[in-house]
């Protein structure tokens, strides 16, 4: 699902109901690293917990889990009858906690691609290749 944040970003949401991974933790996962891109900035409005919960076909309380847990951590603001919106905090994180998640993000997703049959080399490949087209 691609959400149209503001007049220049269209920022997707893909929810995959058989990685193991919970939805709300998709969601939370995805705002984090669209953030960390740049697809979405400080200001940016969010859906309702409604329509995104529509768009996406899933339970609103799925939806206001994420956004509860995205506002503890500051990402998000929500304010009272206008809207949930990105928060121009930056996120900052001191390096061993980086370090921490980039190491568990790499190992998830090796595992994911190795039961899909890719191999290592081919995942270090298409890095490569994504890093040339930068």
């Amino acid at each position: 699902m691609t959400l149209k944040l503001n007049s220049q970003t269209a920022f997707q949401i893909s929810l995959d109901m058989h990685s193991g991974v919970p939805v709300y933790r998709q969601i939370i996962d995805q705002v984090v690293a669209g953030i960390a891109t740049g697809a979405v900035t400080g200001g940016d409005q969010l859906p309702t917990v409604r329509q995104l919960a529509v768009d996406l076909s899933i339970n609103p309380n799925t939806v206001i889990r994420a956004y509860r847990e995205l506002e503890i951590r500051g990402v998000l603001e929500t304010q009272q009858g206008t809207g949930t919106f990105i928060s121009h905090q930056t996120l900052e994180r001191d390096d061993a906690e980086r370090r921490r998640r980039l190491s568990q993000l790499v190992s998830e997703f090796v595992a994911r691609a190795g039961s899909e049959g890719f191999t290592v080399e081919e995942i270090l490949e298409r890095i490569q290749n994504a890093k040339r087209k930068k």
